[in-house]
């Protein structure tokens, strides 16, 4: 799995790219957690959940489904997400995580299709190098990961953030 740092990056670019008139703090805000929110399924190895079960770790959190379910219910509870644009930033939002996730040189894949299809799956190519869970960590494999991020997810999010700001800004002129 990417850090937590490199699933914020996505939605906050995003935002940044399509402007506060589009997504407003507070959403973004929401976005940001929601990036990284599938991770805590890690907690289910302390309960004796298997890592390869459907509730494990990337598992059906790491789900298309879960995202947009999840999303429906922020924006069924929350006034300022009642909207279509806060809807989809928050569905893909989530939704990025696990498709960071298939990036990632290690692991069991992604259950990006459940429930229909409880497979697990990477792309193609995986450069980004996978994280270590824990103290492992602060390592120097987490060293190896962090370099990993900024070439590949990090860098390129903001790249396309400000290009979008940049654009957005432009055509208000």
């Amino acid at each position: 799995m990417p850090t937590i740092i490199a699933h914020a990056i996505i939605p906050l670019a995003v935002a940044a790219g399509m402007g506060r008139k589009r997504i407003s703090p507070g959403i973004a805000a929401a976005g940001m957690v929601l990036a990284m929110a599938p991770d805590a399924d890690v907690a289910g190895f302390a309960l004796g959940i298997d890592y390869a079960d459907e509730w494990g770790h990337r598992g059906a959190s790491h789900s298309l489904a879960l995202s947009a379910m999840v999303a429906v219910g922020l924006c069924l509870w929350w006034q300022a997400a009642r909207n279509l644009a806060a809807f989809a930033f928050l569905a893909l939002a989530m939704a990025s995580h696990g498709l960071l996730d298939m990036a990632t040189d290690g692991g069991l894949g992604v259950a990006l299709l459940w429930p229909v299809d409880d497979a697990r799956y990477f792309w193609p190519l995986t450069p980004v190098r996978v994280s270590p869970i824990g103290t492992g960590f602060f390592s120097a494999r987490g060293v190896e990961t962090l370099l990993s991020e900024l070439k590949w997810i990090i860098l390129p999010s903001l790249s396309l953030g400000f290009a979008g700001r940049a654009l957005r800004q432009r055509a208000e002129m």
